[in-house]
């Protein structure tokens, strides 16, 4: 368990509220004030708050220090991948419990619970995968007591 939850969690969960503020506010005001669809939207929620995630993800969080572009394309695939999973999940899981109330109600309900179900699937892809490093795998530097 302790490989799970160490001090990489609180600050992935700050790093989480400033990127949510911003990758969210794209995703609503593009939904309800652009018309824009459900998919395009939550697109857009994590390709601009994909960016500011990966900096300080990278530099805060888990202080990685590798420049690749292996690097930046693990990232990419573990948000495009949870991006995926979450919303993809989110929205007829939404649909079935919310059966009786408006569409709108409906897709704004479970843009939320993507947003809760990306959160958990990304912290566990960036930190066993996009930002894993040797040096973390071998010392017990992240570990709490």
């Amino acid at each position: 368990m302790k490989r799970f939850i160490d001090n990489t969690i609180p600050k992935f969960l700050l790093t989480g509220v400033v990127n949510t503020l911003v990758g969210a506010g794209v995703m609503f005001l593009l939904y309800n004030l652009a018309g824009c669809s459900y998919w395009f939207s939550s697109a857009m929620n994590y390709l601009v708050g994909g960016t500011v995630s990966f900096f300080m993800n990278k530099y805060f969080t888990f202080r990685n220090t590798e420049r690749s572009w292996g690097q930046v394309a693990r990232f990419a695939l573990t948000v495009a991948l949870c991006w995926l999973a979450a919303y993809g999940v989110a929205k007829p899981l939404t649909l079935r419990l919310l059966s009786s109330q408006g569409e709108r109600l409906q897709t704004n309900v479970a843009m939320v619970v993507g947003m809760g179900l990306y959160t958990v699937l990304n912290y566990l892809g960036q930190r066993f995968f996009a930002f894993k490093s040797a040096r973390s795998e071998n010392t017990d530097d992240n570990v709490a007591d």
